[in-house]
This record gives structure tokens, sequence and C-alpha cells, in this order.
């Protein structure tokens, strides 16, 4: 229970300051994009410590103040559930035979809370961002779901250690050869599911001054940020355990990671922002399609 407890912990911290940091190199690439003079690799800590150091006096209803917890719960529930390390007994964490369909749970956890946050804040355009995310999510959550269902049925298990064991023995075993256009659709959804463009709808920065920033402030925010560090690093891994063979070391974990998050950093500065409609509609019919095929693949 002890090394339970212990593991639980070093993953948690060490998700959470790999987030940061990989957050810290998103804002440092992201001026350079732009042409402009960025923030320093570590300021994300920065911003942390200085908002965890900080009080509100702004009073909201109980769900605005629960949100940023139930980010923060969602995001490491997420991770306790995926193998860190294949092979590797400690780093298993929680993970059991059916984690796969838990895991897809838990994975709006976050992203329900702030929904039911932001409607508690009582702001006049949080409806809108409310209306928008939720739409958004049921459209890339059905072509998601579907992905990893073809994955489950082609492998025969809902078991993600499972899942990685079937990828070993050469990289032509990973997912990515055996069921390319199921993760086509998955590597879609990454995108809505990080808020990137262009399926960065709900904030919308450039359209209406909302968001999570605008309303949080103090530890709140700070928990908010630390929920979204913590939950990025886990999709990260999820991705990789599903998709791309898992990783036997922390080399193979790092790498991985590292190059799955310059996916999305690389996309969001070439395509505008769909409309919400557009979205949707893209996301129920492009990933939905490519699920298809390698569905009646492994049917037949």
């Amino acid at each position: 229970m002890t090394r339970l407890l212990v593991s639980v912990i070093l993953t948690s911290l060490g998700a959470l300051v790999y987030g940061l940091l990989l957050g810290g190199v998103s804002r440092v690439i992201t001026a350079s994009i732009h042409g402009r003079i960025g923030p320093r690799l570590t300021q994300n800590f920065i911003d942390l410590w200085k908002l965890f150091r900080k009080e509100s006096s702004i009073h909201h209803g109980t769900m605005f103040w629960m949100a940023p917890m139930f980010r923060l719960t969602g995001g490491i529930g997420v991770l306790l559930l995926v193998p860190i390390i294949a092979g590797n007994s400690v780093l298993t964490n929680m993970s059991f035979s059916g984690d796969l369909l838990l895991v897809l749970y838990f994975m709006f956890f976050g992203c329900l809370g702030m929904a039911l946050g932001a409607g508690d804040s009582g702001h006049p355009y949080a409806v809108v961002a409310v209306s928008r995310g939720l739409l958004q999510m049921s459209a890339y959550e059905l072509s998601f779901s579907a992905a990893v269902l073809v994955l489950a049925l082609g492998l025969g298990t809902f078991s993600i250690e499972n899942i990685v064991s079937a990828q070993q023995g050469g990289i032509l075993n990973w997912n990515v050869f055996r069921f390319p256009f199921a993760t086509a659709a998955a590597l879609i959804t990454f995108l809505p599911m990080n808020m990137t463009y262009p399926f960065n709808i709900v904030l919308a920065p450039q359209e209406i001054p909302i968001g999570p920033p605008t309303e949080y402030s103090s530890r709140f925010l700070s928990f908010m940020f630390s929920g979204r560090a913590i939950f990025g690093v886990a999709k990260l891994i999820l991705f990789v355990n599903l998709f791309f063979g898992g990783a036997g070391s922390w080399s193979s974990l790092l790498i991985k990671t590292f190059l799955l998050y310059m996916y999305p950093l690389f996309v969001s500065p070439v395509f505008p922002r769909f409309r919400t409609e557009q979205s949707v509609r893209f996301l129920w019919f492009v990933p939905t399609s490519l699920v298809a095929v390698d569905l009646l693949r492994v049917i037949l």
C-alpha cells in the first residue's frame, strides 16, 4: 500500500513538472513563430507559485470553486489509470483488465466540471462557452471512442497494459500501422482535446474575452493550471500506449510524448479557427469515416 501511495505521489508530481515544462516549450515556440520575444522556459513554474500564494475575495457559487478541483482530479485520475512504463510493476499504477472503459469516462470528468463551474460564474457569456464546449466535446468524444473501440475489437482486450503488450516486437506491430485509419481519426480528435486551432472555439480569444483566466484567480487558477498540465501529460501517455507501442523506458517515453506534443503545436498556427458548426460537422464526418474503414477491416 505504501509503495503504491509513493508511486501515485511521484507520478502526479512528475507529470505536473513535465506538463509545465511542455507548456513553457509551447510558449517559446509560439513566440518564435509569431516573431516576438516570448517568456522564459520556466515562466509557468513562476506563475503557478505566484498564483498559489495569492488569495481571492471573489465569491461565486459552490460549483464555481469546485471546478478547478474537478479539473485536477480528472487529470490525476486518468494519469493513474494509464501504465507509464510497460513491464514496470510500480509504474503500471492502478491499471486493470477493463481500465480502458473507465479512462474513456474519466477523461471528460474535468471538462464537465469546468462547464458546471463556468455556468455558476455569473458571466453573461459563460453559457456561450459552455454550449460550444459541450457540443464540440460530444463530437470528438464519439470519434475517439469509436477509434478506441476498433483497437479493443481488433486486439480482443480492453486492458491498456495488454494493448501495449500486443504492440511489442517491432515498430510494425504498433497500432499506428495495424489500424492506420483509426489512429488518424484519434490524432484529429487530439486537437480539440487540447483546444488548439482550428478547434479552439470554446475560448475564441479574438471573439469573446472570456475563459477561465478571466474568471478565476489566486490558488483556484493555480489548481486549474496544475490540472491542465497533468491532464495534458496523461493524454500524451495514453495516446503513446494506445497507438505508438507504449514506452519501455524513460527515454522512450520522453521522446514519444515530446514528438506527439509537437504535433498540435505546429498544426495550430497554420489553420484558422473553425466556426462552431464547421467544427462539429468536421468532427462528426471526417474522423468517424476514417474509423469506419478500420472497423470494416476488423469485422471482415
